[in-house]
């Protein structure tokens, strides 16, 4: 991987505080090439940044949500990391326990609903059974 970006640089969250950073780095590593790859780092402060380098061909590489992607007309995606390269991407709601807002639990049932999850799919979210 480090010799196909040549002097090139791959864009990433920061892999020690941003969770796509992190979950990056642990792809590359399940995959033996983070050594090779670390100095190329062009680490952002938020996935979103760092997709932005790959947009505007500041990099020519990155590693960014599928998700955010799909939202940006000016990358492709050219893989996908298996589910097993790296810990699960969950993002769990719930309600907060002080909270008084007589609509979270309304708020709630929408999400769990099947109205909701279309969204969530189309947008390319994989939304888990018994959600």
């Amino acid at each position: 991987m480090a010799e196909a970006l040549g002097d090139g640089r791959i864009a990433m969250g920061e892999p020690k505080s941003v969770p796509a950073g992190k979950y990056g780095r642990e792809a590359l590593e399940h995959y033996g090439v983070w050594k090779t790859v670390e100095p190329k780092v062009a680490a952002a402060d938020n996935v979103r940044a760092a997709l932005q380098l790959v947009a505007r061909g500041e990099a020519p590489l990155g590693i960014v949500y599928e998700t955010d992607a799909k939202a940006e007309a000016g990358v492709r995606v050219i893989g996908v990391f298996p589910e097993e390269s790296h810990a699960p991407i969950i993002y769990p709601i719930a309600p907060v326990a002080a909270s008084t807002n007589a609509s979270a639990q309304e708020f709630l049932s929408f999400l769990n609903g099947a109205e909701a999850q279309a969204i969530f799919k189309q947008a390319g979210f994989t939304v888990l059974a018994g959600s």
